[in-house]
């Protein structure tokens, strides 16, 4: 994995090797704090610094990791265990077939949508 430079996240004024808050990262990738924490439980090579107070400090690469993460996710659609398979292989493909065993067919979704829309058009002319 390519790490990224993190002042494409970032503008704050810090170093771009520089520790970084929760917070900091959270807002430099628009994501919430409690979904960093629950990344922390689902990808096990994640894991920033832990000082008193539990307070998380993320290092460069805890940062990188976040990116990538938040790439195959957000962005290319993987699923939590899609991702964690490409990212532990290091293999763009590896969890391809896990994402597409869980998104619906077009077709499925049209009819959903179809039926919606009958019901829709009923209850209007009951009214």
């Amino acid at each position: 994995m390519s790490e990224p430079s993190a002042s494409v996240f970032f503008t704050d004024g810090k170093a771009p090797d520089a520790m970084r808050t929760i917070g900091e990262v959270a807002s430099g990738f628009g994501i919430k704090q409690h979904i960093l924490r629950y990344w922390e439980q689902q990808f096990p090579m994640l894991r920033p610094l832990k000082r008193s107070g539990g307070r998380r400090l993320y290092r460069p690469e805890d940062v990188a990791l976040v990116a990538e993460i938040d790439r195959l996710i957000n962005l290319e659609g993987y699923t939590l265990k899609g991702a964690r398979q490409v990212i532990e292989s290091g293999d763009q493909t590896a969890g391809e077939e896990i994402v597409r065993d869980t998104e619906p067919r077009a077709a499925d979704v049209l009819d959903r949508l179809k039926a919606v829309r009958g019901r829709l058009s009923d209850a209007l002319a009951a009214a």
